[in-house]
């Protein structure tokens, strides 16, 4: 799908087509331009020659039938991974329960992280902003088509999205946020900013761009150790970035911005969970804005998971710190659709 070929396309009809069929690929989330009624047959057939917006993706839906995973085939052969999480929601009867949409910015990543799949395929290339957005698309065709049509009644659509996926966002940072931008937008995707996040493995000139834009996105830090020794070890970035500089410009974000700033842990067995990890982690977590958002480690061939016993105990000593944290839960783990198992060489 290439909607940059749209411009050129339209260049000679009445202005407002343009925004026609942006609105019916971005709001309406059209599959082929058949359905654009509003157009003359010769158009819509010229559309969906010169700008067809098939998206050729792979799907797999996890036994449960809460996370459905999409593997994109882009353009130029290149393959990109990204996964629907849908969660019960009786704040949000009207969109179907929360919907959220974990999307890649990059194929592969170039940060090699030990306990990370996609570290393994190293760094291919960046998405544009249409390869990010069409993941969205992707997804919110999903629920229109396959879920909506089991109840009329209810409005299925994507009502959040977090970069978490595939590659660092800051490392494409015009790309990411531009599409930031278009999935805000009210006459497209209309996703509030506080249903947007951004996760970054430490990149301090990203962390400071984003405290100066106007739109207020959630950021996530990827911390995942206490200490540079730890941490340098699972994420070769720390030894650019180590982790003084990491929290001295996440404390200057939290001047600026006034907002919360979550710190993601994977809890890796005999390796960053012991008690004296949990009370350094302490230490450094000690701040009004921060707060805590434990992983359990998915299996990525390298290393095991905490067990039960010592994820618990691990939490009992942030509870005592009074340390505000909260754990995620397992999506997709069946299939390699969970957090840090995206990998198209799978």
């Amino acid at each position: 799908m290439d909607l940059d070929n749209l411009e050129r396309i339209l260049e000679g009809e009445p202005k407002y087509r343009l925004t026609q069929a942006k609105e019916a690929v971005l709001k309406n989330f059209i599959s082929n331009w058949s359905e654009a009624t509003f157009f003359t047959k010769e158009l819509r057939d010229k559309l969906n020659k010169e700008c067809p917006l098939e998206i050729n993706a792979q799907v797999l839906v996890s036994k449960t039938g809460d996370s459905v995973k999409a593997r994109i085939t882009l353009a130029d052969g290149l393959q990109t991974e990204t996964v629907l999480m849908r969660h019960a929601d009786p704040l949000r009867p009207e969109a179907g329960g929360r919907n959220t949409v974990c999307v890649s910015s990059q194929v592969g990543c170039p940060l090699g992280c030990l306990f990370c799949a996609t570290g393994k395929m190293g760094l291919k290339r960046s998405l544009t902003t249409n390869e990010i957005i069409e993941q969205v698309i992707f997804f919110n065709r999903y629920l229109k088509k396959i879920i909506q049509s089991e109840r009329p009644d209810i409005l299925y659509k994507v009502t959040n999205v977090t970069f978490m996926g595939m590659g660092e966002p800051f490392l494409n940072y015009e790309n990411v946020w531009e599409a930031i931008k278009i999935f805000n937008d009210y006459k497209y995707f209309n996703i509030g900013v506080r249903s947007i996040s951004i996760s970054t493995a430490g990149i301090l000139e990203g962390i400071k761009k984003l405290a100066e834009e106007k739109l207020h996105v959630n950021l996530a830090i990827s911390l995942h150790a206490p200490n540079d020794k730890l941490r340098s070890e699972l994420m070769p970035i720390d030894k650019k970035y180590p982790l003084e500089k990491v929290l001295k410009v996440v404390d200057e974000y939290i001047a600026k911005t006034k907002r919360k700033v979550m710190f993601e842990y994977v809890l890796i067995k005999d390796v960053n969970d012991t008690d004296n990890h949990a009370k350094e982690l302490c230490k450094i977590m000690d701040k009004k804005l921060y707060f805590v958002n434990l992983i359990l480690y998915n299996d990525t061939g390298i290393y095991q998971a905490s067990t039960t016993q010592r994820v618990k105990a691990f939490r009992n000593i942030l509870e005592k710190e009074k340390i505000r944290y909260t754990q995620r839960y397992r999506f997709g783990d069946d299939i390699s659709a969970a957090c840090g198992q995206f990998n198209t060489k799978k």
